[in-house]
């Protein structure tokens, strides 16, 4: 009976020491990130680029959505331009716009360029393009045309620089504006207004002397039929 007693406690005991020991976990599955934080771990670079492709595809598709546009009137705008200037702008952009879409593609730029006299190579063209290329599309439009004189005439670009050669070289004379910076913009602006004025001032002066040769033209002969009036009385 003793020994069976002690059988039955020594079962008890390894039975309780078999549940209280502890089970092994199981081994928890790698936590993958979510596409969200993946996108935003890739930085803004690439969600930019990733909204810029989203965008080219859709519009392949037929999908986008049309983006509202401002209409663009360069006389209020680049109001540091003259009329006739903004005008000679005009002609030389659609001179070159041979597709007649309204942009100036590269091949465009490229004619535009060797027709100038300053051939440029094809990374050469993409940098004139993207220097002023605010919509990123890879052509330029009249606005963004005008920018590089505007930008010239503020002395903001590079000497040697594409863009610099094309404001230069184009029939637009744009260093009357100032094309070596803001300060000789302005100087060059007052002497415009200067040279107007004094120009104003001769045709007004000159018109002034017709008139008073006419007065004296009829004074003249007032007096000429008086006395002969008087010889003949």
């Amino acid at each position: 009976m003793a020994s069976e007693e002690l059988a039955r406690k020594l079962q008890s005991r390894l039975t309780t020491s078999q549940e209280a020991e502890p089970r092994p976990e199981r081994e928890q599955s790698p936590v993958r990130p979510k596409p969200q934080e993946a996108e935003a771990a890739c930085g803004d670079s690439s969600s930019e680029l990733s909204a810029k492709l989203t965008r080219r595809q859709d519009i392949n598709e037929g999908n986008a959505a049309p983006r509202l546009t401002r209409v663009f009137n360069p006389y209020t705008e680049f109001k540091e331009f003259s009329r006739k200037q903004i005008k000679d702008m005009e002609m030389m952009f659609k001179q070159y716009d041979t597709g007649k879409d309204g942009f100036i593609d590269l091949m465009e730029l490229k004619l535009m360029m060797e027709k100038l006299g300053a051939p440029q190579t094809h990374l050469g063209l993409k940098n004139m393009i993207r220097e002023v290329d605010e919509d990123f599309d890879g052509k330029l439009s009249f606005r963004e045309f005008l920018l590089i004189f505007r930008r010239a005439a503020a002395g903001e670009l590079q000497e040697e620089s594409g863009l610099m050669a094309l404001a230069r070289l184009s029939e637009i004379n744009v260093s009357t504006e100032g094309v070596m910076g803001a300060k000789d913009f302005f100087e060059a602006k007052m002497q415009a207004l200067s040279l107007g004025s004094k120009f104003e001032a001769e045709i007004l002066e000159e018109k002034e002397e017709r008139k008073r040769q006419e007065v004296e033209k009829k004074q003249r002969q007032a007096a000429f039929k008086q006395l002969q009036s008087a010889f003949c009385s």
